[in-house]
């Protein structure tokens, strides 16, 4: 495998020009906001640039959906109760917090895991000290997937078949169409099947890793 090359991670394909809001950002600001960039999500920023939260549609929805229910009980004292979204008019009544975040050098997968455990579809792209820095989506991690064929090929053929499999140069093919890789051809010992498909998963880009082999005793 070309030395030089490593596995992309999220600063690779995150969105570096993003737009924020701050908790005081008022309810219809954030709807014009989110209209005019075509967003689902905005990242709540406090002290400058740290993110504190975030609000999405489905925050904002909440008073929508409660619009005929009857008013809610009056508190004695309003700091004292939790937030009602359904109420809510600013950004920081809105939003849930703390934001689920990641970092530029976490790997796609794991910015996959946290999407799917939190049931989101964009995450704030943060340095260590909780700072802003772009925000990452489910479309730009399925970024990976536009690699060409032949260029994963390439990269399968240069990882298993340099790395693992030096003496098979002659008797196994690689080929890749539409992602899915195919490895053909003789292969004596079948105990290398698991390590080859393994490391053909591991490129970027590769949806499935299929076998059509022989074997010497054949």
């Amino acid at each position: 495998m070309n030395p030089g090359r490593r596995p992309a991670t999220v600063g690779d394909v995150m969105t570096r020009k993003v737009v924020a809001v701050t908790p005081g950002t008022s309810f219809k600001e954030i709807v014009r906001t989110m209209e005019q960039w075509k967003v689902s999500a905005l990242p709540v920023v406090g002290g400058g640039t740290r993110v504190v939260g975030v609000v999405s549609e489905a925050d904002l929805l909440r008073k929508e959906e409660h619009r005929e229910d009857v008013a809610p009980p009056v508190v004695a004292d309003p700091a004292a109760a939790a937030p009602d979204k359904a109420a809510a008019v600013t950004a920081e009544q809105l939003m849930t917090a703390p934001a689920v975040t990641v970092h530029e050098d976490a790997p796609l997968a794991q910015a996959a895991r946290a999407m799917a455990l939190h049931r989101v579809k964009r995450l704030p792209v943060v340095d260590a000290q909780g700072v802003l820095r772009g925000v990452v989506s489910r479309g730009d991690l399925l970024k990976v997937f536009l690699r060409s064929d032949e260029d994963i090929a390439r990269e399968v053929r240069e990882l298993v078949m340099a790395e693992l499999l030096r003496e098979a140069w002659r008797s196994l093919d690689i080929d890749v169409a539409e992602g899915v890789v195919t490895v053909s051809g003789l292969l004596a010992d079948r105990s290398l099947v698991p390590s080859v498909a393994r490391m053909a998963r591991s490129v970027e880009g590769v949806v499935d890793v299929r076998f059509d082999l022989t074997s010497s005793r054949v």
